[in-house]
């Protein structure tokens, strides 16, 4: 039974990388010979192709709000013991905010070390103001902003940092009064079991989804277009590399002895199904499932730190921002300080907080980073075009930190089965 769920898992996999390959080539080609004809354009690209690719977006963010406060819920409830929920969750909160400040440190080593802004003029763009707005807020009320004043509005709105603690809070009252609340309990778990399987529904429309999408984004830049952003996406994947492959994997050598080729091996489908689908969110089942059965997490854990990582631990989106900020700074000829690189650190960490698992969010919270540090919002213009391929990258990144943060923190509360790891 087992052999056949992975078989399916990594067909659907398979599946969707075709797609990914088969979209970028679809798309580069109607750039090359369709731009110029209106029916294509409009019928196909932006008919066709757009409604079916935001169609299937639509249906991920559908699933949001009652999938990461179900799961939460349950999560915080089956640790049961509040003592021991109160560790697990300093220790997964305090591990992801501890990532994020090193990935936004990353992506400004490697931005000046590229340079990616200097030589390019950004005189054609200073006018072209974009659409993204985001009103500027202090850090005090940015963090009383947590609290909801009315948790029903919380979740209307998907006011996400909200819901988490509410979801928290309703989790730890159940541990507690267990038995009493029962009914209440078992209500929340069968409704995460539908928001489960609605998810991996909805997944298997993920190759055609992710086919229109990334035909549509390739038909509109074609490959050309990425030349004069390539130092800003060189610098921006490598800060991902850097930050996936070294940052990640030296802590899990360093807090658990696992081998992190194994781990990675183990957890590549779930990375690959990020990138393809671009949302932290959608890959919550497939992370929790993945971390039980190849990597021996106990579903105890997971079930609270991987919904928790895919709201708040936004590593890769930190990472974009601070690339961005350097890249734009360059370009406007505007210099930085050190302070001001702290300023980015500091105000990049608590905006990936707040930043919701869903595609392309993380260009709104740059506007607020942008605004940290007096950078015009007008340079986020020029990099909205090649943001969804980035957005894929980074994806795979945050998620891949959640499974790393799960996996030390199930380690040290004795929730690991290291047989289970290192089965082949």
């Amino acid at each position: 039974m087992s052999e056949t769920v992975n078989n399916k898992k990594i067909g659907l996999t398979t599946k969707i990388f075709i797609a990914l390959l088969l979209g970028a080539a679809v798309g580069a080609l109607l750039h090359a010979f369709a731009a110029d004809i209106p029916a294509v354009q409009n019928i196909l690209v932006g008919g066709v192709f757009y409604v079916i690719g935001q169609g299937f977006i639509r249906l991920m963010q559908m699933l949001v709000v009652p999938l990461v406060f179900c799961s939460l819920v349950c999560g915080a409830a089956a640790i049961g013991d509040t003592k021991t929920l109160g560790k697990v969750g300093v220790k997964t909160i305090g591990f992801y905010l501890v990532t994020t400040m090193l990935a936004v440190a990353v992506a400004l080593s490697v931005a000046s070390i590229v340079n990616p802004g200097l030589g390019l003029d950004m005189s054609q763009v200073q006018t072209a103001e974009t659409t993204i707005s985001e009103s500027s807020m202090s850090m005090s009320e940015t963090l009383l902003n947590i609290i909801p004043k009315n948790p029903i509005e919380a979740l209307a709105t998907g006011n996400m940092l909200q819901i988490i603690l509410f979801a928290l809070i309703v989790g730890l009252l159940l541990a507690k009064l267990q038995d009493k609340v029962q009914l209440i309990t078992n209500f929340f778990q069968q409704g995460n079991d539908i928001m489960m399987e609605m998810t991996m529904m909805i997944m298997r429309a993920a190759p055609i989804g992710v086919f229109c999408l990334i035909a549509k984004t390739f038909s509109e830049l074609g490959f050309s277009a990425m030349v004069p952003m390539f130092k800003y996406m060189g610098a921006v994947l490598l800060a991902l590399v850097v930050q996936c492959l070294g940052v990640y994997q030296i802590l899990l050598k360093l807090f658990t002895g696992l081998n992190p080729f194994r781990f990675i091996r183990k957890f590549a489908p779930v990375m690959g199904f990020a990138f393809s689908t671009a949302t932290s969110n959608a890959t919550i089942p497939l992370s929790i499932e993945t971390l039980e059965e190849k990597v021996g997490v106990s579903r105890r854990i997971s079930s609270f730190t991987i919904p928790l990582g895919a709201t708040i631990n936004m590593d890769g989106t930190s990472i974009m921002q601070g690339v961005a900020v350097v890249f734009v700074a360059q370009a406007f000829g505007i210099a930085l300080t050190p302070a001001d690189y702290l300023t980015v650190i500091a105000t990049a960490t608590l905006a990936s907080i707040g930043t919701a698992g869903v595609p392309s969010v993380g260009l709104i919270t740059l506007a607020m980073v942008f605004d940290s540090v007096g950078l015009p919002v007008a340079g986020i213009g020029l990099i909205m075009g090649i943001d969804r391929i980035l957005d894929m990258a980074r994806t795979a990144v945050n998620i891949t930190g959640d499974a790393v943060c799960t996996t030390i923190v199930a380690h040290q509360d004795g929730a690991l089965d290291k047989k289970v790891f290192n089965k082949k």
